[in-house]
């Protein structure tokens, strides 16, 4: 079951959702300045959602201590009503597992920007849609929330795209890219994938298929 939670967590929430921040660091300058950099990323990532999907499952089981520290550190950010012996996947969990897909699918710069623009994007689309949404959007969001992720999602895609000396397909793509983004973000419920995995997807597809073709 689906939890309404306060904005002032779902303050914390983003701000543990910005934090992930340093993958977007990691995928763009590992690649760069070490041979192998995007499996020292994937290995990184990987090992990492194991570990968080474990302490979930601990917590879930009602651990005495690492399931009770979760418990302190998360429990009120929590969208999803926890019974005893399920398996919790959080939005971080996602937000994980696709810093390993990006890494094995795209170029860094790429796979950097398809997990900035997740990040930022939706960041920008939770708190502006809850703070100031007045036109009701699918799914119970706000067509102010979307414009947020479409536009802090493209600046947050020329920002890598500046950074790494991408060419000029990158920013070109990169519109279509976070509007695809955007409907990913809309629509997870019809997608039955949760957005912070789905969105980097996408993104990164369109920056391929401009890279391609431009």
């Amino acid at each position: 079951m689906d939890i309404k939670i306060s904005y002032r967590e779902e303050l914390k929430r983003k701000a543990i959702h910005l934090s992930s921040l340093w993958m977007v660091a990691a995928t763009l300058l590992l690649p760069a300045y070490l041979a192998g950099g995007r499996w020292i990323c994937c290995i990184i990532f990987a090992a990492l959602l194991i570990l968080t999907l474990v302490w979930e499952h601990d917590y879930a089981n009602g651990g005495k201590y690492l399931g009770r520290l979760y418990g302190i550190l998360f429990r009120k950010m929590l969208r999803k009503e926890v019974r005893p012996g399920m398996w919790i996947v959080s939005g971080g969990s996602f937000v994980l597992a696709a810093g390993v897909m990006v890494n094995l699918l795209f170029p860094p710069a790429i796979a950097a920007a398809a997990l900035a623009v997740m990040l930022i994007g939706d960041t920008a689309a939770a708190l502006i849609g809850r703070k100031f949404g007045k036109h009701p959007a699918p799914n119970g969001k706000s067509w102010e929330g979307v414009a947020a992720f479409v536009i802090a999602g493209f600046a947050a895609l020329t920002a890598v795209g500046f950074i790494s000396g991408s060419a000029g397909y990158f920013f070109i793509s990169g519109i279509p890219a976070v509007i695809l983004a955007a409907v990913a973000e809309l629509f997870e419920k019809q997608l039955h994938l949760d957005d912070n995995f789905s969105i980097p997807l996408c993104t990164g597809l369109i920056l391929s298929i401009g890279q391609l073709l431009l």
